[in-house]
């Protein structure tokens, strides 16, 4: 177990979020939080990392697990910095261990060539051995092939590698920044939202790397399909309560069916009996008799102390929103016409022209980084 987490609890002005969040992540897991939109599944991350206090409850860590982390808003900084440059920042331990078996490579030779003590020589030729073999075990032989792996399959060619940051789309940036927390290798890796802007083939790529990742994965995701290639365990946020269920997502919505089925079932149960119980207080008050009443007073009194078993919200009963527009549009609702658009000398789209018409329904899809964000923008 590398993660723990006890009767964890957090509130916003007054509106509970979650209570009596518990559970465990082991090394290899990979693990699904799941629920509604607001129902604080990016909260509990950020309290999980101590980026946020919780009203009540602990986070236990293993001793020195590293965790990795990229929200779904990711920080603009250092706009100049190439693809290639980023990337390969994830692998900073690695270099200055490399670096520092080149200047150690140097000692040596000095020494020898100055004659210096066989006891000296084998002394430095130990730290250099010591090194080189954590510099194998960190993957040091093969880390440049990772990083022009990982590249490739986030969509990004050898041409792309020397392109500034600040020349890419919203959506090439958060790809290079998952790539950096992916080479980074953390034993446990947080993900809100990693599907958000890839393509089919992107998308695979990061199934597969997940798939085959040999440490912890704890993924925020609506993505079911994704999620059902993963994952082993889904935690659920659902009406406050936090729930754990072993399996993919299919399973885990099974799963939960069938605790609704039984929780429906509870509640009925429950009603049925009180308005038993309630009937024969009824009619032993209505004998109108001291032993009668008394029976009757001692029986809703256990009636009382017994726990009411709550209502299940179903999907149906659940918030809907419907909007009706003050003002109903014309047959055109939208025109466009010979529009273009670069960042610097890359030429995403030009003599762009369309038209929407109303009650029309219109996807706008193309590979990453050819601009559909930009367009919606404009």
């Amino acid at each position: 177990m590398i993660l723990n987490c006890h009767d964890i609890s957090k509130s916003y002005t007054g509106k509970s979020l979650f209570t009596g969040a518990t559970f465990d992540i082991n090394d290899k897991d990979k693990v699904a939080l799941v629920g509604e939109n607001g129902c604080g599944k990016t909260t509990l991350f950020r309290i999980i990392l101590g980026l946020e206090n919780a009203d009540s409850g602990n986070v236990a860590f293993s001793k020195n697990v590293k965790t990795g982390y990229m929200a779904q808003i990711v920080s603009e900084k250092d706009e100049s910095r190439s693809i290639f440059d980023i990337l390969l920042s994830a692998k900073d331990e690695v270099i200055k261990l490399e670096e520092s078996l080149r200047e150690r490579e140097k000692e040596i030779e000095a020494l020898k060539e100055e004659g210096t003590d066989l006891n000296r020589i084998s002394d430095v030729l130990t730290l250099y051995d010591t090194d080189t073999k954590r510099f194998e075990e960190m993957g040091g032989l093969t880390y440049l092939n990772e990083v022009y792996s990982v590249m490739h399959g986030l969509g990004f060619t050898d041409e792309d590698k020397d392109r500034a940051l600040n020349e890419l789309s919203g959506g090439q940036k958060t790809r290079v920044f998952l790539g950096n927390l992916l080479l980074q290798k953390p034993d446990i890796l947080f993900l809100d939202e990693p599907t958000n802007h890839l393509d089919v083939n992107t998308l695979s790529f990061l199934e597969d790397y997940l798939k085959s990742y040999d440490r912890a994965v704890f993924v925020i995701s609506h993505d079911r399909y994704f999620l059902d290639k993963i994952v082993n365990k889904v935690i659920d946020i659902d009406n406050e309560k936090v729930s754990v269920y072993t399996g993919n997502y299919s399973q885990y919505s099974e799963k939960k069916k069938e605790a609704l089925k039984a929780m429906q079932k509870a509640y009925e149960n429950d009603q049925q009996m009180r308005r038993h119980e309630e009937e024969v207080i009824k009619k032993l008050k209505s004998f109108n008799r001291e032993k009668s009443i008394k029976r009757a007073e001692s029986r809703e009194k256990l009636l009382e102390k017994k726990e009411v078993v709550e209502k299940p919200m179903t999907d149906d009963e659940r918030m809907r929103l419907t909007f009706t527009p003050a003002l109903r549009s014309g047959n055109d609702v939208l025109k466009v016409h010979d529009i273009k658009k670069s960042f610097g000398d890359n030429n995403l789209f030009e003599g762009l022209s369309f038209e929407i018409k109303r009650g029309e329904h219109v996807a706008l899809i193309g590979d990453n980084g050819t601009g559909k964000s930009t367009i919606l923008k404009l």
